[in-house]
């Protein structure tokens, strides 16, 4: 029997060579992925870690393999009833005639159980597969979402797809296939061996004495077949990296701004085309093989028949017998090959759930105390207090795997912040002002626990964010960073990321209050819009305001603005602004800034270097006093609010704007 649940034993008892074919087929996938797991070493406990996620689905199981158990036993009768009526044909008299019809009844009978039982098998197999594809896919997704933002900066986006994808289908495949394959294949080969001996130990002897003919050159083809799958897969993965990062605005605006789509092409096709070589290898490799486990199957078959056929004439043995012998030997090859691998199957299975269970187990840093309390609301007060960070490791975040690294490096880093503490009363606005690298941002990420502080403490509402809970600090701290996400989708979905529950008219309002709600309605889909694959079907500060739009529908009382009007022209940061004055209208702003008109509104400015806050005070104290921010307003501020054309250090951001009469003009 094939250890595949969707095809019965019975689906293999009629024909000759069916059952050869299963069990090759089972064999063959076995030794390509053979030297994949035979260098993995699964850790300890996952065996009680599957039992695990097994029991919800226990009496699934044992129904599931009753019913594997039975078709297993149907399988090795039916070839003997074959046998029974030759038996009574060659004998003859007045019941043959009777006993041929009843036989073939029950022989029908079977066929029709044995029907029955492989949708049953199907049904079973189905649901416990599925249901623990959806166990697993949702813990691992879950738990990926609570991984710092370090873990995404240093994975490889498509690794991880693949351990919800491949890794968790290859983990469902230990309860369908693996599983029922292993005990049929068992009882079948069992049961086969055993009739087959009763009735004729030579015959089966000589029979398989093929079998090591066929073993010991399907393995060297098994392996060729295993170097050249492992090819194609990396082929197929370039490809697809290719193809996601060209495909992406971004990387088809640089591919038309430099004239290379014909390049591009060329290097395409001829990834492809060796992908067309391996296919047309491994084609044949596959024809060979099966060609030659139906040869070596037919050869048994005719050494069954000339030795049985022989000793039937002679008297020792009956022609149903030889019938039986022949028909039980196709039965025989397919358990034994796909047992020889059995091993590959069962590691196989166990490799895809320790690579699941290696994302399960990475310590997602930021999580909520059993007894977190919530911070009051409309709470609006800020505080750092001897404030310590640096960034952990990527062994501390991160998998080799997902790198695609042979070794995750250890090194500690730096602290990015040392002993930083300020306090934002309710209402205020702060600045903070400093070079490059001087951990502007990184403040703003501890306010809004996207990481922990190493030390020290940081309070929202009189309340350290580690003893709150996550969703009462979300409501009260907003954020709008300086490359606000938008997801591909309408922009009432955009906005009701912030409040799911929002009515057309709170989102309308809010994007009244960020300054864009015209544009919208100008849209020929309004609302219902699609803002293309991360917003860029919009300008930047179109973006910037859609953005604001979801703050403001947040209603948070602190917000946090991360560069909000960095890399934008003078017109669309003026139209961003009108709308954050909106937006921190009657809350508390921390403001990480680099114009000099957000940096006079401050109610306090923070010039962070190093790591520490250096200077802190009013516009006109600091530059009175010709210190580091002094130096900052000569430079920074004041050149970027000079008339002359702001230009980004990394290049203006190109600007996709929506005509009002649709996308074709």
């Amino acid at each position: 029997m094939s250890p595949n649940p969707m095809a019965g034993p019975g689906g293999m008892g009629g024909g000759g060579m069916g059952a050869g074919g299963m069990g090759g087929w089972s064999m063959l996938r076995s030794m390509r992925h053979g030297d994949d797991v035979r260098g993995h070493r699964v850790s300890r406990g996952t065996a009680r870690r599957i039992t695990a996620f097994a029991r919800p689905y226990r009496r699934d199981i044992a129904v599931f393999l009753v019913t594997v158990v039975v078709a297993a036993v149907i399988g090795v009768a039916t070839p003997v009833l074959a046998g029974d009526v030759i038996n009574a044909i060659t004998r003859g008299g007045p019941e043959a005639g009777t006993i041929v019809v009843r036989l073939a009844l029950f022989i029908a009978g079977l066929a029709i159980a044995d029907a029955l039982l492989s949708l049953a098998q199907r049904w079973y197999s189905a649901r416990i597969g599925e249901g623990i594809i959806l166990n697993l896919r949702t813990r691992v997704y879950d738990h990926v979402q609570r991984m710092p933002l370090q873990f995404f900066t240093r994975t490889q986006t498509g690794a991880l797809v693949s351990r919800l994808n491949n890794d968790v289908l290859g983990a469902q495949r230990a309860f369908t296939s693996t599983l029922s394959g292993v005990v049929s294949n068992v009882i079948q080969l069992v049961l086969t061996a055993a009739v087959m001996f009763t009735l004729s130990w030579q015959i089966t002897a000589l029979s398989l004495i093929l079998l090591p003919i066929f073993i010991v050159p399907a393995r060297r083809v098994g392996r060729r077949l295993a170097e050249i799958t492992r090819e194609a897969y990396n082929l197929d993965a370039r490809m697809n990296a290719t193809m996601t990062e060209r495909f992406g605005v971004a990387g088809a605006l640089l591919i038309k701004l430099f004239a290379q789509p014909e390049v591009e092409a060329r290097r395409f096709a001829e990834r492809a085309e060796r992908v067309r070589d391996i296919g047309i290898q491994s084609a044949m490799y596959s024809r060979v093989f099966f060609v030659a486990m139906l040869l070596v199957a037919s050869l048994a078959q005719a050494l069954t028949y000339g030795l049985g056929g022989w000793l039937a004439v002679t008297g020792a043995v009956s022609a149903g017998t030889v019938v039986t012998l022949a028909l039980l030997l196709t039965r025989l090859y397919g358990p034994l090959t796909a047992l020889s691998n059995v091993r590959v199957d069962v590691m196989s299975a166990l490799v895809s759930f320790d690579r699941v269970f290696e994302v399960l187990d990475l310590n997602p840093s930021i999580a909520e105390k059993p007894d977190a309390v919530a911070i009051p609301a409309g709470s609006g007060r800020l505080e750092f207090r001897d404030v310590h960070f640096r960034y952990p490791s990527a062994a501390e975040v991160s998998l080799a795997s997902l790198e695609d690294v042979a070794a995750l490096d250890r090194t500690v880093a730096e602290p990015v912040l040392r002993g930083v503490s300020f306090t934002v009363e309710p209402g205020q606005m702060v600045a903070l002002v400093g070079p490059s690298g001087a951990g502007k941002s990184t403040t703003a990420m501890l306010a809004s626990r996207v990481y922990d502080a190493t030390s020290g403490e940081v309070r929202v509402g009189g309340v350290d964010v580690r003893d709150a809970t996550m969703a009462s600090l979300r409501d009260t701290i907003g954020v709008v960073t300086q490359d606000s996400h938008l997801l591909h989708e309408t922009i009432a979905e955009n906005l009701r990321y912030a409040k799911p529950d929002a009515t057309d008219e709170e989102l309308w309002a809010a994007l009244r209050g960020a300054q864009v709600a015209d544009l919208v309605r100008s849209l020929p889909d309004g609302l219902d819009t699609m803002v293309g694959e991360r917003g860029y079907r919009f300008s930047g500060g179109e973006k910037q305001r859609i953005a604001i739009a979801r703050l403001l529908l947040k209603a948070p009382s602190i917000v946090i603005l991360d560069e909000a009007t960095a890399h934008l022209d003078s017109e669309s940061e003026a139209a961003v602004q009108r709308a954050l004055s909106v937006a921190l209208t009657g809350r508390t702003a921390l403001v990480i800034a680099h114009r000099l008109s957000t940096v006079r509104d401050a109610d306090q400015i923070l010039v962070v270097d190093g790591g520490r806050i250096v200077e802190r005070g009013r516009h006109e104290e600091l530059v009175a006093a010709g210190g580091l921010y002094a130096e900052l307003y000569r430079t920074q501020f004041a050149v970027a609010d000079s008339p002359a054309p702001y230009v980004d250090e990394v290049g203006p951001e190109p600007v996709v704007t929506i005509p009002p009469h649709g996308y074709d003009d």
